[in-house]
């Protein structure tokens, strides 16, 4: 199983073939690991336009490693089929025509089979490539391995995302893993954790890996805030729900409300009423609704809503890593085996953050959240922090990989992506 983010910087300071070959079969192991639960027609399921099939996915990022490693670094290096580039090209505008992402479930062939026959091709002259490298080549090409590595990644956290909506689609509910029993003896109250107004250095710092939108390192001025000490689980939302949180329009950005109304949202996504118990669709099935795990597979305007009725807002990425920026990287990575939030077992948070790694979403979704708060009128207050997870046509994301990438403003406000929430108060007495 390939390392997590904390263990292995996937870094360009341990530019060796050694560390490049470990590392490369590492992450490709893992990404064919994410595949071993699929039978071969869960592989070629496209249930929505925002949903590709597992294969493109494992084709995509085989189709990235030939077109920006091999092609510029060997020139003679002839593709296994001429029309991989046009079939597995995402968005790369500059690299040529590619077929439209809402028909790549219409895509029988190549195979699966095919298509890891693919996957070995290109394996076999990147590994070749490597081990013939001088050491400025290796210097050289560097960066781009890196991150081909980090692309990879990306894609493993979409293929989970991607083949939990194929499976809700399904009325037989499948799993694709077996659930992991969690200890939910307690659950902490929430506390609010205060940070001072001052100067704050934001963005990346240091040498290891960061994408182009995560600097540049900068200083940005910050009011004081305060954060809640953990996430809000499914029975706080719950009550927001019961509260007729729904059906208030006064909780609601505008264009928030008009989505509710237009797609008749009453819960979260993945959530359905049965006998009058919530359930919802997990990747190990349809099941109840754990109430002390945190809530996730709300839009940007459920998330927007549940805070203004708690008496509190969302926090802006600012905000956001200035709390996170003493917190140790820890938390429920894939590494767990849930592929699902789990409660935070603790009788109490102790004054300190919890939850902020892991789990579900966060940061490059704040990003996007504060830039969305400037246009909506901006700081109300202090916050409730936002996390995401993986899966649905506007409401789905879960944190399950420890991998950022970015999130798409767009899907945001339809909801494509889950939101989990923490917060901060807009008055001393706190959330009520």
């Amino acid at each position: 199983m390939a390392k997590s983010i904390q263990e292995s910087a996937l870094s360009t300071q341990s530019a060796s073939k050694e560390y490049f070959v470990e590392q490369y079969q590492s992450v490709r192991r893992f990404t064919e690991h994410l595949c071993e639960p699929l039978a071969t027609e869960d592989y070629v399921i496209q249930s929505m336009a925002d949903v590709s099939p597992t294969k493109w996915h494992i084709a995509h990022v085989t189709w990235f490693w030939e077109t920006f490693l091999l092609f510029p670094a060997r020139p003679a290096y002839q593709s296994l089929h001429p029309q991989y580039a046009y079939l597995f090209n995402s968005y790369y505008n500059t690299l040529g025509q590619r077929h439209c992402r809402p028909r790549r479930g219409l895509i029988s062939r190549p195979t699966v089979k095919e298509t890891y026959t693919y996957r070995r091709y290109v394996d076999e002259h990147v590994l070749d490539l490597v081990e013939q490298l001088d050491e400025g080549q290796l210097t050289a090409l560097a960066p781009i391995m890196t991150l081909g590595l980090h692309h990879e990644q990306q894609h493993q956290e979409l293929m989970v995302t991607d083949i939990k909506h194929v499976f809700s689609c399904n009325p037989l509910y499948p799993a694709y893993v077996e659930r992991v029993p969690t200890s939910t003896a307690s659950i902490p109250a929430v506390e609010w954790v205060s940070f001072p107004e001052g100067v704050y250095w934001l963005g990346h710092e240091g040498e290891g890996f960061a994408f182009d939108n995560e600097g540049p390192r900068h200083r940005q001025f910050v009011q004081s805030f305060q954060l809640a000490s953990r996430l809000v689980t499914n029975g706080e939302y719950l009550e927001f729900m019961e509260d007729g949180g729904y059906d208030n329009p006064l909780l609601w950005l505008s264009e928030g409300w008009a989505t509710v109304q237009q797609e008749e949202w009453q819960a979260p996504f993945y959530w359905e009423k049965r006998d009058g118990q919530w359930w919802m669709m997990t990747l190990s099935g349809l099941r109840e609704v754990d109430l002390a795990e945190p809530v996730c597979h709300v839009s940007y305007f459920e998330a927007d809503a549940y805070a203004r009725w708690a008496d509190a807002r969302l926090p802006t990425e600012a905000e956001w890593e200035v709390a996170a920026h003493e917190v140790p990287v820890e938390g429920n990575f894939v590494e767990s085996g849930l592929y699902h939030p789990a409660p935070l077992n603790a009788s109490t948070t102790g004054g300190k953050l919890a939850q902020m790694y892991g789990d579900v979403w966060q940061s490059k979704l704040l990003r996007a959240l504060s830039e969305l708060q400037a246009r909506a009128g901006g700081g109300r207050g202090i916050q409730w922090e936002v996390h995401v997870q993986p899966v649905r046509p506007a409401r789905w994301l879960l944190r399950y990989l420890p991998f950022t990438y970015q999130v798409h403003l767009s899907q945001l406000l339809s909801g494509q992506r889950p939101v989990a929430i923490h917060g901060h108060p807009l008055s001393e007495g706190g959330v009520t």
